[in-house]
């Protein structure tokens, strides 16, 4: 890695400081932070021992100023186009935006188009494929004893469909290596204050998402549910519980001798092991991203937020319709319809 490499950071609130935690670990130059809150910039220069020409009120200015090789932005995401294609259009070579990308389609596709355009290379930050409540999982799932996965389902507090259930339909990719190709969904009634801003609404409910191969992934996060986050990995020989918030698996599995008797046999003597893991945290898979990306390898992609997005984008689609399950496909989906996530 190029150690150093000048990074600047667009947004500098509680995940904007975690970047530059990060790049401080890598030891990457910080080049500038920026953010429109004076308070904000005050706890990032404190925090980090930052000096008066590190800080920026203005994205652009600090862009040309600073002249930074990557940029980071972690903004809430209706400025993630704006802020992407600033940077990619001033000469960054690597961007990582925070998620959900963006809060229309059309904003993703301009995402895209502006930075192949530039040359630059763009990382939405869904870190699934670096955490260990995903990696050792995915190993398992693999296995002969498995039997191959046939369905993921979250079941977890009202954690909103956009600033967390997109990492979770990311993970179903990551762990299928299959597109989500048909959503449905049912939200809650009830509509929860966002703590980012009144302006701001993430819905609470339940989704259910299929690729063509039929693999299912279900997850429920209702507007009256409120403590914990468990996924549940099944497949043709076994099941594997994840407890994501304190870092325990469980998994059990048929005896071998069994393995050939139908599905209809689900109580047959098993093997059950317990596993630690690394509990769910924000920093460490952060890290990795940044890396991956700066070393052009295995991060996740534009095309993979814009994914999320459209998975997303379906199920607003398939719960105002009536709960009809809705395709993944562009002549499906409103590209213009602005959402309004955080």
């Amino acid at each position: 890695m190029q150690t150093k490499i000048k990074v600047a950071v667009i947004g500098v609130g509680r995940m904007g400081r975690r970047h530059v935690q990060v790049i401080n670990e890598l030891g990457l130059h910080l080049s500038g932070v920026c953010d429109q809150t004076s308070d904000a910039l005050e706890i990032c220069r404190k925090d980090f021992q930052l000096s008066s020409d590190q800080l920026f009120t203005n994205a652009a200015e600090m862009l040309k100023t600073t002249h930074p090789e990557c940029v980071i932005i972690a903004t809430t995401s209706p400025t993630h186009c704006e802020y992407t294609c600033l940077a990619a259009k001033q000469g960054a070579k690597y961007i990582l935006c925070e998620k959900p990308m963006a809060v229309s389609l059309a904003q993703c596709d301009r995402m895209l188009h502006v930075c192949r355009q530039q040359g630059a290379r763009l990382a939405i930050n869904h870190q699934m494929r670096f955490m260990e409540q995903y990696t050792e999982p995915k190993k398992i799932i693999c296995s002969d004893a498995f039997g191959g996965l046939s369905s993921v389902t979250v079941i977890a507090g009202n954690f909103g469909l956009a600033m967390n259930g997109t990492h979770y339909f990311e993970m179903f990719r990551y762990m299928t290596d299959e597109k989500p190709h048909e959503v449905t969904a049912w939200f809650s009634d009830e509509k929860v204050s966002n703590p980012r801003g009144p302006q701001f609404e993430d819905r609470a409910g339940a989704v259910r998402v299929l690729t063509a191969q039929g693999k299912r992934f279900y997850m429920d996060v209702g507007a009256d549910q409120g403590h914990g986050i468990k996924v549940i990995y099944s497949g043709r020989y076994g099941q594997l519980v994840v407890d994501e918030l304190n870092g325990k698996m469980l998994l059990s599995v048929r005896n071998e001798k069994e393995r050939d008797l139908p599905t209809t046999r689900y109580g047959v003597t098993s093997i059950e092991t317990q596993q630690t893991i690394q509990p769910a945290d924000a920093t460490a898979p952060t890290k990795s991203v940044l890396d991956a990306l700066i070393r052009e390898t295995n991060y996740p992609t534009g095309k993979d937020g814009r994914l999320a997005v459209a998975t997303l984008v379906a199920a607003y689609c398939s719960n105002e319709q009536g709960h009809k399950p809705v395709v993944i496909d562009d002549e499906n989906l409103p590209a213009n319809r602005e959402f309004p996530w955080a």
